[in-house]
């Protein structure tokens, strides 16, 4: 339609909504002075218009359909008149009244629109100022962009690779293979690394075992400075060494060799097999004790660190002030919208909340890719919600105020709304994050109290019955789907925006609050982790939580000086509740899997009894081993590994015993290469005693 069909599709809609006085201009202030004297120009013609109505095409709240009405007609008097007596209190008055916003102080917050009609009167002049707003915005952008991603090389380690906060060296469970093979090397590597800022926030959200311990919603950093000899003590920064599956960056600010404010480049180096790893509490992270060895193990080298800063904060700086001053010096809703929908949509995916990828091009070409189908969203919340509260609103410091700044609050999520102990809103995560059902009741209160309010108002402006007609659409729609079996109803920060943004479609000050909040909550949402699904099965929203297998029962036949034999029961094992048939198992020793067999296979097993039941025998691991210093054909005399070292210098020969630590064991079912839920920790300590292992997985 052209601009002259809108033209007069709205004079018409305007000379229905006051004919006869049927509707009234409802402000948030009395002052009408300011509609009428001498700044009414600056609200153009129509300043009393709304956009004609929204939903139109939808046929939503109209008249009873025949059906209800011949329902009502079957119900007892007294029903039937309590009814129409609700029927006509959700109609709202008569008139209705539409809130508009009348500027407190309207001489200064036009001043932005007065210097624009002084100096810029024509249509041309300011769009030529758009454009030069918004190439001077990209550019500074762009600028900053690449002075943050683009660092230079580490001399003799090269260009570092750009490492997320949660990027470890090891893989959960049995992802790293048997005997670790797949992460590889376990020492004598070095890696070039990069690390963003505010790493410290993140959190293990699922629960991490180690050793007899279980980690959740807390910094995964295993270890720290040590005083016991690793033969690092002048390499690494503070003799600090941690497990390969703590977090990389995490580790390296726990260590002093980066900080959390701005993030910062090094080197790291992978230290091998490691016996401390002792708790400490630095820069704001309290490290895990781990009371064992473990094969793969890293640390920092010292003097390595380079100058390369996370600059987010630089670079929203830039973001906020352009799309303030826009704010102040644009009345078009279209413009304003669009401009603040694409910058904080950018400013999120490349620099404020960025998604987990390594490369700048990789990270530009997700942006875009989510950015399209995020616009058509905007659209859509822009044509039926934004449109209708800034159609010709001027008070542009109060829009600035409590639509912009908002909005950047919700798209900082991250920052923002992180400390409120709600990471996921699922029944597994409520009610095992602490903290999180008294946070959520109080979320859930707010949000029916700011409710109850904006009915209010689609009341006063006789709008509730259309509104109802939605929203029960939306409830309804929540039910089925909540129905569907095999599937669970996820509701992500993105969905909660869209439901919640037809809502806000007045010109009052507390819906402008709002809308932009949510508007920035969406673009958060949608920037960050794109458009998952509301419906997903329970192993993608519980990938890598506890999923309630079976778990097999573990007995302990036999203990010597240097062995334990453990009898596994047989295979296979029907699970019915997963409705998985397992047909093989896996033992993790200190985390790490030493051992994976099936029952139609028996040449990894030991001695098989008759009735089936499958055993297994591990010998204790030999800390400290120096293969080159050890009399040769000590274990083979003995016919397996002992606790005996022979070390010879010269013609001394000395024997000592190894030292023997703990070792913790973890039992799980396979289903060929997919393994269920571990046991928790059986230990058997340093002094040969076996303690069992608690029920329920870890």
């Amino acid at each position: 339609m052209g601009r002259q069909g809108q033209t007069d599709e709205e004079a018409a809609v305007n000379d229905r909504m006051s004919l006869n006085g049927n509707v009234q201009v409802y402000h948030d202030e009395s002052d009408d002075d300011a509609i009428t004297g001498a700044d009414a120009p600056l609200r153009g013609p129509g300043a009393s218009s709304r956009p004609s109505s929204d939903f139109d095409g939808l046929h939503l709240g109209g008249s009873s359909p025949a059906w209800l009405s011949k329902t009502v007609d079957q119900l007892p008097q007294p029903v039937k008149n309590a009814w129409e007596a609700t029927k006509t209190w959700v109609k709202g008055p008569d008139p209705p009244r539409i809130f508009t916003i009348t500027p407190i102080f309207p001489l200064i917050q036009h001043i932005p629109i007065t210097l624009l009609d002084r100096y810029a009167p024509k249509r041309m002049h300011r769009f030529w100022l758009l454009v030069l707003l918004l190439a001077s915005w990209l550019l500074s952008f762009s600028l900053i962009l690449r002075a943050s991603n683009f660092s230079a090389s580490i001399p003799g380690y090269g260009q570092p690779i750009h490492l997320h906060c949660g990027a470890s060296y090891w893989e959960e469970g049995n992802g790293c293979g048997l005997n670790g093979n797949r992460c590889r090397p376990f020492a004598n590597e070095t890696l070039a690394f990069r690390c963003p800022a505010d790493c410290h926030k993140i959190q293990a959200l699922n629960p991490h075992a180690i050793g007899d311990q279980e980690i959740v919603y807390r910094s995964l950093a295993v270890g720290g400075p040590t005083e016991s000899h690793t033969g690092f003590e002048d390499i690494l920064v503070n003799n600090a060494i941690y497990r390969s599956d703590s977090f990389i960056c995490a580790s390296a600010i726990h260590a002093g060799f980066l900080t959390s404010t701005t993030g910062g480049c090094g080197v790291l180096s992978l230290t091998g097999e490691q016996t401390s790893f002792p708790s400490s509490t630095h820069h704001g992270i309290e490290s895990i004790p781990f009371a064992s060895y473990f094969p793969q193990t890293f640390g920092f080298l010292s003097g390595t660190e380079a100058s390369c800063h996370d600059l987010r904060w630089p670079a929203l700086g830039i973001s906020v002030a352009f799309t303030t001053v826009l704010s102040l010096f644009t009345t078009s809703p279209i413009i304003f919208f669009w401009t603040n929908f694409t910058i904080l949509f950018f400013q999120t995916a490349l620099a404020t909340d960025p998604p987990n990828l390594f490369t700048t091009s990789s990270l530009l070409s997700l942006a875009f890719g989510r950015f399209l189908p995020a616009a058509f969203c905007g659209w859509v919340t822009y044509r039926y919600t934004v449109k209708r509260s800034l159609t010709d609103l001027t008070a542009q410091i109060e829009k600035t105020v409590l639509w912009l700044g908002p909005a950047w609050v919700g798209a900082l999520n991250n920052h923002t709304f992180d400390k409120i102990p709600i990471q996921r809103l699922t029944s597994h995560d409520i009610q095992a994050q602490p903290g999180a059902i008294p946070a959520l009741i109080a979320v859930v209160l707010t949000i029916f109290f700011i409710a109850l309010g904006q009915a209010w108002s689609f009341r006063v402006e006789g709008r509730m019955p259309r509104y109802l007609a939605i929203y029960g659409l939306f409830v309804l729609a929540i039910f089925i789907m909540l129905a569907l079996p095999s599937l669970n109803l996820r509701i992500h920060h993105y969905i909660l925006a869209l439901l919640l943004l037809p809502g806000t479609s007045f010109q009052n000050r507390p819906s402008l609050l709002y809308q932009g909040l949510l508007v920035g909550l969406f673009v958060n949402g949608i920037a960050r982790w794109g458009f998952d699904s509301i419906l997903q099965t329970p192993g993608e929203l519980l990938k890598g939580a506890q999923r309630g297998t079976l778990i097999p029962a573990v007995s302990v036949l036999a203990i010597g000086a240097s062995n334990i034999t453990f009898g596994l029961g047989s295979l296979p094992q029907y699970d019915k509740k997963a409705g998985v048939t397992f047909d093989g198992i896996s033992v993790l020793v200190n985390d790490v899997e030493r051992f994976r067999g099936y029952g139609d296979d028996r040449s990894d097993w030991g001695d098989a009894s008759a009735g089936g039941n499958l055993t297994w025998t591990w010998w204790r691991h030999r800390v400290g081993r120096d293969d080159d210093d050890d009399v040769a054909g000590v274990d083979d005399i003995l016919g397996h590994e002992s606790d005996i070292d022979v070390h010879v210098d010269g013609d001394d020969v000395k024997i000592e015993g190894r030292r023997r630590l703990p070792e913790y064991f973890r039992f799980g079912y396979m289903a060929g290469s997919s393994v269920g839920d571990y046991s928790k920790a059986g230990i058997w300590d340093e002094e040969g005693e076996w303690s069992e292992m608690e029920p329920g997985p870890s």
